[in-house]
């Protein structure tokens, strides 16, 4: 089954990401149209893929980690964040093949990259 799934793992606290928000969109042209908001679970995943089956189409996506909310919980801080939302665009060309976009962050750097 071809599907598109990630995962956060929380680098200043050495755990994963859990409760994490995460918006879905897939790019046409100006346009962007909502796919899934996802929480993520105690693992730092989301319970099922993010889109899959005939939903999941070739073309740009772009994933929004709503990091900032999530280090003001973690750390307390109320001050303005340096990194809030984390935004990843990147494109699926071939949508017979699974995609696995993970993110891995702390509250000043983030890191992805094409996952299995």
């Amino acid at each position: 089954m071809t599907k598109l799934t990630t995962h956060v793992l929380d680098l200043y606290s050495g755990k994963p990401g859990k409760g994490i928000k995460i918006d879905l969109f897939f790019l046409n042209g100006n346009n962007k149209e909502k796919i899934n908001t996802v929480i993520l679970n105690n693992d730092g995943r989301s319970d099922r893929p993010l889109v899959e089956k005939e939903k999941f189409k070739p073309g740009k996506y772009e994933l929004i980690f709503y990091i900032g909310d999530y280090f003001e919980k973690i750390t307390g801080s109320k001050d303005l964040p340096f990194l809030d939302d984390v935004i990843i665009r990147f494109g699926i060309s071939n949508n017979k093949e699974s995609y696995h976009v993970p993110l891995l962050v702390s509250p000043w750097s983030y890191s992805t990259y094409r996952g299995s």
